[in-house]
């Protein structure tokens, strides 16, 4: 019987034992992302969880000519400066709204002050002794609690932390991101169609490959720049607008849904097109009829991670000027909008402590709707799978 030669023997455990490090080295590897990945969510949600629930004070409510001309004299001195200033200045549209409101005082549950809600939930505030004071005695006597923040998902943007929502950012970013699927979407599954089933393979079709995949690569705020210079200063669309922030976030999306288009259609076996030319099938109807239908999955699943990557996206808009502050929803494509990613770099930004939870919450929000849109690809590329 051969014996295995005490050199091989020896070189044959070294690979067994550099195949163990490597596993080693990849299974850490793993478990260093998983980690990251949980101190991520874990931060962020212990960050923003509390912004959605709001300080709310029970006061008396005088509605009186003084406290139209001034909302502040709606409340007695001692509520004054625990209610938030948003909730006051809602006054004078209310008696507008309600005439009989007019000389009576209603008892309701108000927005209480961003510092009062910080002081609720035991963090940081600048709430002097005295006022602490009231606001214990307040929920001592029921009269002041945290309850789920309604303002937060149906508010505009506000200088006010205490009233300021995401509502306006979301339906912005609805705007834009339907303008981004139905500029993007066609214009890329047509393109991919002529290259991988019609075009000649040559230089000019070679070139427009490469430069499609090279464009899948660059820094996202070029299309920002190349959105300004084409649809705001070429073609006049209005700054600020859904209108313009949907086209540059449709360029940028392009290149990936002609990437994943291609594939699909790549996945489709010859053996159908041959089938198809053989009972007498026009190029066309190859692919209407046969090749598109059996590659529709794939290019849904293309589309659906292209909206999300876009969905996430705030250089671009911060060219085309989509980072201004819009308290109220636009009503249309050429107003003024602005997205959700930009709102959580401008509460970010801001210097009031409590835009600091609003910001993580806003974060938690988009993460869960990104989540969602991948989970949905998935979902779809499993369901619709086909193995030839």
């Amino acid at each position: 019987m051969r014996q295995t030669p005490v050199g091989d023997t020896a070189r044959l455990k070294r690979r067994y034992r550099a195949e163990k490090r490597f596993k080693c080295y990849a299974l850490s590897a793993v478990l260093l992302a998983a980690a990251f990945l949980v101190f991520f969510f874990f931060d962020i949600i212990s960050q923003g969880y509390t912004a959605f629930f709001q300080a709310r004070i029970q006061a008396d409510i005088q509605y009186t000519e003084q406290s139209v001309e001034m909302p502040l004299a709606a409340v007695n001195e001692e509520m004054r400066s625990l209610v938030s200033r948003g909730r006051l200045r809602t006054i004078p549209l209310e008696v507008k709204a309600n005439p009989e409101l007019m000389g009576t005082t209603q008892t309701e549950w108000v927005v209480a002050t961003a510092e009062v809600d910080q002081y609720l939930k035991d963090k940081p505030n600048q709430l002097k002794p005295k006022q602490q004071r009231i606001v214990d005695r307040l929920q001592e006597e029921g009269r002041a609690k945290l309850a789920f923040n309604t303002g937060f998902f149906t508010n505009g943007d506000s200088k006010m932390p205490e009233i300021a929502g995401i509502f306006s950012a979301v339906i912005g970013s609805v705007y834009v991101l339907s303008l981004t699927l139905l500029f993007s979407v066609p214009i890329g599954v047509m393109t991919a169609i002529y290259l991988e089933e019609f075009a000649p393979d040559n230089r000019f079709t070679q070139a427009i490959e490469v430069n499609i995949n090279n464009l899948a690569a660059i820094p996202s705020i070029l299309f920002g720049l190349l959105g300004l210079a084409i649809f705001i200063n070429f073609m006049g669309v209005p700054r600020s607008s859904a209108l313009a922030g949907g086209l540059t976030l449709g360029l940028m999306t392009l290149p990936v849904i002609i990437i994943s288009t291609r594939a699909a259609l790549r996945a489709v076996p010859d053996s159908i097109r041959e089938g198809a030319h053989a009972v007498g099938a026009s190029p066309w109807q190859v692919v209407w009829h046969h090749v598109l239908p059996l590659s529709l999955p794939g290019i849904l699943t293309g589309s659906i991670i292209g909206l999300a990557q876009a969905m996430g996206e705030t250089a671009p808009l911060l060219i085309v000027g989509m980072m201004a502050y819009i308290p109220d929803p636009p009503s249309g494509i050429t107003d003024a909008a602005t997205v959700l990613p930009a709102q959580i770099y401008t509460w970010s930004s801001a210097s009031l402590r409590a835009f600091g939870e609003r910001t993580a919450a806003a974060i938690i929000v988009l993460l869960a709707v990104l989540l969602t849109l991948n989970a949905t690809a998935v979902f779809l590329r499993k369901k619709y799978e086909r193995r030839w």
